[in-house]
């Protein structure tokens, strides 16, 4: 029998408060984007929590951010990072990284801390081509244009070391996924995003419906 919990309000409440440990400049963070026309695209802290731990738990010290937004997880990521540990995140916007860019400050992680401002699909090839980055690093975070999802995997591929963790977000797409009449560009491509990613040998799978639906993929 399987038994799933249902997470409304109240329930999502509960774990918050048995378990979420926000420093106050992540919190700071979450409020001011909370005032951006666009704030649905911030992760929630426990989702931002949940990605420090895996940073911790593989011991990273190399991570590679597809879509930063104002940098809640970058910063989630850099502050669970050692000492010498370094996450390079790619966004297309100047004025949301520069939010980032200004809390990475607050928070001491600047310096673990390479944004690289432009359109991913360039910036991964010109990381690719640096001598030494492919096989580097240790975990990938995708979370941007849902219609390069598949490009990008397939960069993060090539760059991660073998036992290194992609993370991929937003992968159920509140639920459109499932609805057939759903035919935009946007939730095409993660219906073949995901049917790839099952059926890719090169990975150990997991998709959890957890926030919006969250893929890890280990490179073998």
């Amino acid at each position: 029998m399987r038994i799933q919990v249902t997470v409304d309000e109240a329930m999502q409440d509960y774990v918050a408060s048995i378990s979420l440990r926000e420093p106050d400049v992540l919190r700071d963070l979450r409020k001011k984007t909370s005032e951006l026309p666009l704030a649905l695209m911030q992760i929630s802290p426990e989702q931002g929590q949940f990605l420090a731990l895996l940073v911790k738990a593989i011991g990273a010290r190399r991570a590679l951010e597809i879509g930063v937004f104002t940098g809640y997880s970058l910063l989630s990521t850099a502050m669970a990072l050692p000492a010498g540990g370094r996450v390079v995140g790619l966004d297309i916007s100047e004025e949301w990284t520069s939010i980032a860019r200004e809390f990475a400050g607050r928070a001491g992680v600047a310096e673990k801390i390479e944004l690289r401002v432009g359109d991913a699909r360039q910036s991964l090839a010109a990381l690719m081509r640096e001598n030494g980055s492919a096989g580097s690093f240790d975990f990938v975070f995708i979370d941007a244009d849902k219609e390069n999802y598949a490009a990008y995997y397939e960069a993060a591929l090539e760059l991660l070391r073998p036992g290194g963790l992609i993370v991929v977000d937003n992968v159920l797409w509140h639920g459109a996924v499932l609805d057939e009449a759903q035919q935009d560009s946007e939730t095409t491509a993660l219906r073949a995003f995901n049917a790839k990613v099952r059926d890719d040998k090169r990975v150990v799978l997991s998709v959890v419906p957890f926030a919006d639906g969250l893929t890890f993929a280990l490179k073998r």
